[in-house]
C-alpha cells in the first residue's frame, strides 16, 4: 500500500456512521503506511493515543472573512505530503476536501481516491455550480468508492462519466460487537431504566430529518396498546431533537421513550445487546436518501431483528424477510405497526432473522475481505 494521507472532516471522538467508517478503515491498512489529518476535538488526546496509526488534528478552515476558507486545508496538505512523503491521498468528503486533492494532484502529482458516504452527493447536487466542481473533482479522481450499490447507482446516474471510475466498498461494523457485553452491565442498565418485565425497542441515529422518528410516535400508541410493557431507547442526539420531544409529549409518551443522548462508540453495543428489536424508519426527504445505514449492520451484528424504513442502500443492509422487516412508511404506515407486532408476538420468527442476519455480517461485512477486493487502487 502506497504512504497515504486520509482526510475527514469527521472522526472520533465525534459521533456518527462516518466517523467510524474512516477509523474503522484506517484501522484495517497497515500502520505504518497511514497517515489520518481530522478536525480538532476537545477530547482527542485520550482518543488518539489509542489509534494504531498516526493521526494529526488541524482546524481546515479560515476564519469566516476569508475566502475560500478550504484553502487554509490546502496548506496544511501541501505540508504533510511533503513531510511525511505522501503518495496518495484518500478524500472523504468530496467539497470541499476533493479541491484540495484536485489541487494537489495537479500542482504536486499526488494521486486520490474518493470514497463517497452519500450525504456529500447530495450536498453536490443541491446547486449548479457544486455539481460542476464535484464533476471536476471526481472525474480526475484515481478511482471512487462508494459505501452501496444504491449510492453507487445514483451516483453515476448523476454523472455518468463516472462508471467505469466506481466500486462498492461496504462498511463493516465493529466485531466486539458480536459479544454480548457481561450480565452485571446488562443488570446494571435494566435497573438504570427500570426495564424488569419490559420490552425494548431500540434506534440509534442523528435525530435529523430522514430518520422516522416522528413517523413512530405516530404509530407507537397502536404497538403500545397490544404490547403496553414496551418501552423505545433513542440513541442519539441532532437538531431535531426538540421537535421529537414535543411530539412525544403530544401522544403522552413520557414515560415509554427513554432519551440516552451521545454515546461512545465503544459503550454503544450494550444498548444493542439490551434490546429486543431495532427501529428506524429511514426514509427518502428532499432528494437525501440514506446511503447505507452502518446502524442496521451494528444492529445485526448484535443478533438483533430490524425493522428499517425503505430508503437508498437501507435494502442492502436489511434482506427484507431475511434479516429484518422493510415498510414504506409513507405508503404503508400501518406496515410499522404490523412488522413490530409481528416480531413481538412471535420471539422465535424475530430470533431466526436476528441470527441470519449476524450470520451475514460474519460472511459478508468484515474489513478484511472489504480491503482485500480494493487492493489493486491503493
Amino acid at each position: 500500500m502506497k504512504r497515504t494521507l486520509i482526510i475527514s472532516l469527521e472522526y472520533p471522538p465525534t459521533i456518527g456512521g462516518i466517523a467510524t467508517y474512516v477509523d474503522q478503515l484506517c484501522t484495517s491498512f497497515p500502520k505504518e503506511s497511514v497517515l489520518l489529518l481530522a478536525p480538532p476535538h476537545k477530547e482527542q488526546k485520550t482518543w488518539d493515543a489509542t489509534r494504531p496509526y498516526k493521526v494529526i488534528r488541524k482546524n481546515p478552515y479560515f476564519p469566516v472573512f476569508l475566502w475560500p476558507r478550504w484553502v487554509r486545508l490546502y496548506f496544511q496538505v501541501r505540508k504533510i505530503v511533503k513531510e511525511y512523503h505522501i503518495e496518495m491521498i484518500h478524500v472523504h468528503h468530496v467539497l470541499p476536501v476533493g479541491y484540495v486533492a484536485w489541487l494537489m494532484q495537479r500542482w504536486h502529482d499526488v494521486p486520490y481516491i474518493i470514497f463517497s458516504h452519500g450525504t456529500d452527493i447530495a450536498a453536490a447536487a443541491a446547486k449548479r455550480w457544486k455539481r460542476r466542481m464535484a464533476s471536476m473533482v471526481s472525474k480526475k479522481a484515481t478511482h471512487i468508492f462508494t459505501n452501496s450499490e444504491n449510492l453507487r447507482l445514483r451516483l453515476v446516474n448523476r454523472f455518468p462519466e463516472l462508471s467505469d471510475l466506481t466500486t462498492v466498498l461496504y462498511p463493516c461494523p465493529d466485531t466486539d460487537y458480536f459479544m454480548p457485553p457481561s450480565k452485571e452491565v446488562i443488570q446494571q442498565l435494566k435497573s438504570k431504566y427500570a426495564l424488569e418485565g419490559k420490552k425494548v425497542l431500540l434506534s440509534v441515529s442523528r435525530l435529523d430529518d430522514g430518520k422516522g422518528f416522528p413517523h413512530l410516535i405516530r404509530v407507537l400508541p397502536n404497538i403500545l396498546q397490544r404490547f403496553p410493557s414496551l418501552v423505545w431507547f433513542i440513541v442519539g442526539d441532532g437538531p431535531k431533537k426538540s421537535e421529537v420531544v414535543a411530539l412525544i409529549q403530544k401522544y403522552n409518551l413520557q414515560n415509554i421513550v427513554r432519551f440516552v443522548g451521545k454515546v461512545p462508540h465503544a459503550e454503544l453495543k450494550q444498548y444493542y445487546h439490551l434490546a429486543d428489536i431495532f427501529v428506524l424508519l429511514t426514509h427518502p426527504d428532499n432528494g437525501k436518501e440514506e446511503g447505507l445505514g452502518l446502524v442496521f449492520l451494528e444492529a445485526a451484528t448484535a443478533g438483533l431483528p430490524i425493522v428499517a424504513g425503505r430508503s437508498g442502500g437501507v435494502e442492502e443492509a436489511v434482506l427484507d424477510k431475511q434479516t429484518g422487516l422493510i415498510v414504506d412508511i409513507r405508503q404503508d404506515p400501518q406496515s410499522i405497526v404490523d412488522s413490530v407486532v409481528t416480531l413481538l408476538e412471535d420471539p422465535a420468527y424475530a430470533a431466526t432473522l436476528g441470527n441470519a442476519g449476524q450470520e451475514r455480517i460474519r460472511k459478508e461485512f468484515q474489513w478484511d475481505h472489504q480491503v482485500q477486493n480494493i487492493q489493486e487502487w491503493l
